[in-house]
């Protein structure tokens, strides 16, 4: 009997990804040049190490730039496009048929754990989740299987209990590390990218039910 369902937030529960992305084209937009999507894409699911959106912006302008008002500007376009955001397809029907199925549900994510409690609640969804793990808690992240085995820990259940689902490489990296079955659900800023790591590839939640794909992963378990 599978015990827990984990599940990334940033894409995968609300299209996030998209809105950052967005947010950071309005700020380069204003500044004459374009945000390369070959770069960004790089960068999703992991933290903000791996691509500095102000740090390229100064780059491809030449200009020297206060990074607090850029960061502000960004924030202010950033917000206003996440509070028009529902849950994607196929994820509320996925967290109510696991609390139908008496199993635990989790978020991973890179994320602070501030900004994926918010819009969890925002979303009214948080009610659902018996634990986050976020960025703070551990010291690495995605793709490092950190949050993943903090997670499994936290639930009290093995990789062999639990089923991982991702929108992005490094997540799905990051859960294989961690043993863990995967299914990848990539998102508009994601389709396209290397998924081979991942045990199921889904064009969204909404195209099979969570006990048809724990039966088709878990079959032989």
């Amino acid at each position: 009997m599978m015990k827990a369902l984990i599940l990334d937030f940033d894409g995968l529960i609300l299209d996030t990804e998209s809105t950052d992305f967005e947010s950071w084209c309005v700020v380069y937009h204003n500044h004459g040049v374009r945000l390369p999507r070959e770069e960004w894409v790089k960068a999703i699911g992991t933290d903000g190490k791996a691509f500095d959106p102000i740090a390229r912006l100064i780059e491809l302008t030449g200009r020297a730039l206060e990074a607090d008002i850029l960061r502000e500007a960004r924030r202010r376009v950033r917000d206003t496009l996440v509070e028009r955001l529902e849950p994607l397809p196929g994820v509320l029907a996925w967290l109510e048929e696991a609390r139908r199925r008496r199993m635990r549900l989790a978020i991973a994510s890179s994320s602070p754990r501030s900004w994926v409690e918010k819009h969890l609640e925002r979303a009214e969804l948080r009610h659902h989740f018996a634990e986050l793990v976020t960025a703070e808690q551990v010291p690495r992240v995605k793709p490092d299987p950190a949050l993943y085995e903090r997670a499994l820990s936290v639930l009290g259940v093995r990789p062999d209990e639990a089923l991982a689902v991702e929108d992005s490489p490094h997540g799905v990296a990051a859960a294989r590390a961690a043993r863990l079955r995967c299914v990848a659900v990539p998102g508009p800023m994601t389709r396209g990218c290397d998924f081979a790591e991942a045990n199921l590839l889904l064009g969204s939640l909404s195209e099979r039910t969570l006990e048809d794909v724990l039966g088709e992963l878990f079959a032989a378990v």
